[in-house]
């Protein structure tokens, strides 16, 4: 849909993720779209590089989101947020929601 506005299909799918997500790691990225590694990598970079996206390590985890101090973060998330309710639901819950844990709680664990 933005494609051709971004110039690549990878940055499409990493702003709807973080859009939907709030944060991601490149590795997730490749995971959840089943694309190569390398391509996310260099996507995100790119993003990084025109203030759009920040990084920081989380362990031995580099995550991305988006820039508080970008100056036209509410209006972008505003347009990437009309972009991302015209797609279909079927698309939204395969790639973009995030995932529900199905599994029990152990009894001993505490809330």
């Amino acid at each position: 849909m933005l494609e051709s506005l971004f110039g690549n299909k990878n940055i499409e799918k990493i702003l709807f993720f973080l859009l939907a997500n709030k944060k991601c790691y490149p590795y997730q990225l490749q995971k959840r779209f089943d694309v190569p590694l390398y391509g996310m990598q260099k996507a995100l970079d790119r993003l990084e590089k025109s203030q759009l996206l920040v990084s920081f390590l989380y362990g031995k985890t580099r995550m991305y989101e988006f820039n508080p101090m970008y100056p036209f973060l509410k209006e972008f998330k505003f347009f990437l947020q009309k972009a991302y309710d015209s797609l279909p639901n079927k698309i939204k819950n395969v790639y973009y929601e995030p995932v529900i844990r199905t599994r029990p709680r152990k009894r001993t664990k505490p809330l």
